[in-house]
């Protein structure tokens, strides 16, 4: 393994055990004695529950237990689950809605539990289910993402949960009133599932002492806090792990109803539970992302450069208030507000909308992803409208090389960047003077060809803090740390790194995740925040190891400690015939009884943050007979700083991509008027396949971050964040000189269809 910034290439040691069958999910640890659980779910999406009778589902054969509203209120279960609110304009802060563990009295959403089956096995909680007897009076319905209808939450009249502001209004408007062109545009953010392989589950188990939860979620920290605080026990007597993780996207960061209902019934019952999500079960409850509309306006001089920028944005937040729900589209899509451009006026009024629908929260991105989509989709139509090329348009606006460290009107400090040397790059690797030619062949026969640009910034999120704990065993080392894989190959990216860093070989280190017992705290996995905070404080353990053993090996080495170094593979000192490996030393400890020098442990923090940036250029082609998009060639070139591994930061990058080209074409959320979802069923709700997507292009030019010492940039969600503008970009190209200049996602046939047939174009 060669050394630190040779960026070398290690394939994922995990992918042996998931290829071959072996990987350890929350269905695989379960006991297999368990009880099945199974949820009774509101059949509608706002009512007074006016009776609930489960008298003959407690009386059903193999059925252990029924849990009620009633029963956790008995229990001393009162507390709701937990949010985060945003401060109005004015400095208030708005009402916090009670979100109950199970409904009491009234239900806000299809798919809300109302009670918890627990039985010997599914079908017999399922046919338990179906003896519940449930009366609803239904109540009106708001889906609309505006203020005003009947209020969902009686302490919010209006269903409006926030009215959120940032920036100098008044400096703004200046701005605006001296323009000399103002642009503008509005644009939807349809709503997404993230539908990870893996469904929600978790198991179960109360020993009389400690509770024991097994989640696959995205770090078990959270979980047991929460877990804790509603069910009145003390930190120490709830122990959370989690396992293998098939897929995350935000979805399992935070808590939901089910594990507190399920958790609280293994107390009661002393016995092991299971349960784990359905497909359609899943898609009806799951955390939603995006969902939102906005309204941009940019205004530009004489000389077509930024004076003022304006967004005033309504987002979608579901029933309730979701953990981390009134955050995406305030505090997180407000740190790129403004992204790689040279603005110093702008403004974001941002209103969050109470609706019967599921709530909304993080998904990949996390709030970056629609500011950047809005910004580089008003960019384009600015070029468009002021009839400049839009990659000139950018390179004009992007903030200089001279001006960083750069302030942004959001409060965000941009360290470094270099933009117009990664838009050349990726200008050469799309082939830009290309484009022509291909549109014509395109044309030749019959089709539609469209290129577009997306120039993106995304700012790390998540706790900047971590911990680690090395401990050197007789077999090599253990790594414990505070992040936790949902798939990213975080097994093989930190063994690398410490491999590295002390010299011991890969093949020798062990990481391990997931246990709240084994590592004090952590912060878990999202905003691309693990390799940067886990390698931050990985560095600040090896520095304590060093140390350490540099004293023990004074005496063996007959030289002063501060004599001795450590060149990354062997301990050396001039004058010592002496140069013992990491590995050789933590033996010799261990022969003369200091196992104290066994265990190293470490907690560090990041300064600042760090901002992966980079250039999305796709290529479509559209059939306008059918309305059929065909997304033709795809080229990256992103801003990462150093990498660890350049073969996992492309999977990352790949994915995220797919994911947001996913709901550019394909992925919408769709209810009907009275809030039934419709779109529950892989039938209704259409995913990408690996058909649907040509061979990336995808290369780096690094601008190394001097956010932290190792010069890194998060990867894990910038797929994502430039994919959805770069589609929707090219497909507003391929339309417009058809007269087509509303093109919201997503692209569907059926909707480009009708784009191109003039149902729905500007004057609508």
């Amino acid at each position: 393994m060669e050394k630190f910034g040779k960026s070398q290439p290690v394939k994922r040691v995990e992918d042996i055990r998931f290829l071959k069958g072996e990987g350890r999910y929350i269905d695989d640890i379960a006991d297999q004695n368990a009880l099945h659980c199974v949820f009774f779910r509101s059949s509608v999406a706002h009512g007074d529950i006016t009776s609930l009778d489960v008298s003959e589902a407690r009386a059903a054969d193999g059925v252990h237990l029924v849990l009620t509203a009633d029963d956790l209120a008995e229990a001393g279960v009162t507390k709701g689950l937990v949010t985060s609110m945003v401060p109005n304009h004015d400095g208030t802060t708005g009402p916090t809605p009670r979100r109950p563990v199970l409904a009491e009295g009234r239900v806000r959403f299809v798919g809300e539990p109302i009670a918890l089956v627990v039985a010997d096995s599914i079908n017999a909680a399922k046919d338990a289910i179906e003896l519940i007897e449930c009366d609803i009076e239904d109540r009106p319905v708001h889906l609309d993402l505006q203020a005003g209808g009947d209020p969902i939450h009686d302490e919010v009249p209006d269903n409006r949960a926030f009215d959120y502001a940032l920036g100098d209004k008044d400096g703004t408007d200046a701005a605006f009133a001296k323009a000399a062109h103002v642009v503008s545009l509005e644009v939807g953010d349809n709503r997404i599932i993230s539908n990870p392989m893996e469904t929600r589950a978790c198991t179960a188990i109360w020993d009389g002492e400690r509770l024991h939860m097994g989640i696959n979620g995205q770090g078990v920290w959270n979980f047991k806090t929460q877990l804790s605080r509603i069910l009145n026990l003390d930190p120490e007597a709830v122990h959370v792990t989690t396992p293998d993780v098939g897929g995350g996207f935000g979805t399992k960061s935070m808590t939901y109803p089910e594990y507190f209902a399920i958790g609280q019934a293994a107390r009661v019952l002393g016995k092991p539970l299971r349960w784990m999500a359905e497909r359609g079960e899943g898609m009806l409850t799951d955390n939603a992302g995006r969902d939102l509309v906005s309204l941009a306006e940019l205004a530009f001089d004489e000389d077509l450069r930024i004076l003022g920028y304006r967004v005033h944005t309504r987002s979608n937040l579901g029933a309730y208030l979701s953990q981390f729900g009134p955050l995406m589209q305030t505090f997180l899509f407000a740190r790129v507000l403004t992204g790689v451009y040279d603005c110093k006026n702008a403004y974001l009024r941002s209103e969050g909308i109470f609706t019967n629908t599921t709530q909304v929260d993080a998904y990949r991105g996390a709030g970056r992803p629609e500011a950047n989509y809005l910004l580089e989709r008003i960019m384009d139509r600015a070029a468009r409208e002021l009839n400049v090329d839009p990659w000139e348009l950018r390179r004009r606006n992007f903030i200089a090389v001279d001006q960083f460290p750069y302030d942004t009107v959001s409060g965000e400090t941009y360290d470094v960047g270099d933009f117009k040397r990664v838009l050349a790059r990726v200008e050469e690797t799309s082939d830009r003077t290309g484009f022509a030619a291909r549109r014509a062949a395109s044309e030749a026969q019959g089709k539609l060809r469209g290129q577009g640009l997306c120039y993106y910034i995304e700012s790390i999120l998540g706790a900047s803090d971590e911990d680690v704990r090395i401990e050197f065993t007789e077999d090599g080392a253990i790594i414990y740390v505070g992040t936790q894989s949902n798939g990213q190959g975080h097994e093989t990216v930190f063994a690398q790194f410490l491999s590295d860093q002390t010299g011991i070989p890969f093949e020798k280190i062990k990481v391990v995740q997931g246990d709240s017992d084994l590592i004090s705290k952590g912060g878990g996995t999202g905003g691309s925040r693990s390799v940067t905070v886990q390698a931050n404080v990985t560095l600040k353990a090896v520095a304590g190891i060093v140390e350490a053993f540099s004293d023990f090996l004074s005496d063996e080495m007959g030289v002063p400690a501060s004599e001795i170094y450590f060149d990354d593979e062997r301990f050396r000192a001039d004058g010592s015939n002496l140069s013992p490996t990491m590995l050789e030393v933590a033996e010799l400890a261990r022969e003369k009884g200091r196992d104290d020098l066994l265990t190293h442990s470490a907690y560090a923090q990041l300064e600042a943050r760090s901002f992966p940036n980079g250039a999305h250029v796709a290529e479509v082609e559209i059939d306008p007979d059918t309305g059929h998009v065909t997304l033709d060639r795809y080229s990256i070139v992103d801003d990462f700083g150093n990498l660890v591994n350049p073969m996992l930061v492309e999977g990352q990058v790949h994915g995220g991509v797919v994911q947001g080209v996913g709901q550019a074409l394909w992925e919408q959320v769709v209810y009907d008027e009275t809030g039934q979802l419709l779109s529950a069923s892989f039938m209704d709700y259409a995913m990408p396949r690996a058909k649907d997507v040509p061979m990336f292009s995808f290369t780096t030019e690094a601008v190394p971050s001097t956010a932290n010492v190792l010069g890194m940039k998060g990867c894990g969600e910038a797929g994502t964040v430039g994919s959805m503008a770069a589609v929707s970009n090219a497909v507003q190209d391929a339309l417009w000189d058809r007269g087509v200049r509303q093109a919201d996602m997503p692209f569907t046939p059926f909707r480009v269809w009708d784009m191109l047939n003039g149902q729905k174009t500007a004057a609508e």
